[in-house]
């Protein structure tokens, strides 16, 4: 049942899961109270006082894959999969350090690696990083950039 103010309730009156999450979003407007950083610091504490001041960290200003998984959660319940898909896989990525993660997107640029090279990096996200929906993706763009002629020779 559709409630009037768009909520989603069960037979029983409850709020669906999917309902709660729509109505937590945005997730820092609605659950500053328990989202954090990378840091551990919540969110309410991140200001531009707090960065003016030097209070910051890098990781105060980094998202956790939690939230992003959050996010894509959202994404999915309200009818957008590419987004929450896109979403999850942001959230695998937090666990590759950032010069490496600019040295693999510099490497996915049309026309930089072999074939072998880009089933070898998605092997690589899959077992170092666990990242195996991002490792499915860079396969995926393998086989097209194959296809395509847009492989290194």
């Amino acid at each position: 049942m559709t409630m009037d103010d768009g909520r989603t309730t069960t037979d029983e009156g409850r709020t669906t899961n999917a309902a709660r999450q729509a109505q937590s979003y945005p997730l820092m407007e609605h659950t500053a109270d328990t989202l954090r950083a990378a840091s551990g610091r919540p969110v309410g504490e991140i200001s531009v006082g707090a960065l003016a001041a030097g209070e910051l960290t890098d990781d105060d200003l980094r998202i956790t894959p939690e939230a992003l998984r959050s996010q894509a959660d959202i994404a999915a319940q309200a009818g957008f999969p590419q987004l929450a898909a896109n979403l999850r896989r942001a959230a695998e990525l937090t666990a590759v350090p950032n010069a490496e993660l600019l040295r693999m997107y510099e490497t996915l640029r049309p026309g930089r690696v072999t074939y072998g090279q880009m089933v070898a990096l998605a092997e690589r996200l899959a077992g170092e990083f666990g990242a195996h929906e991002t490792a499915a993706f860079v396969r995926e763009a393998a086989e097209v950039y194959r296809a395509r002629g847009l492989t290194a020779t």
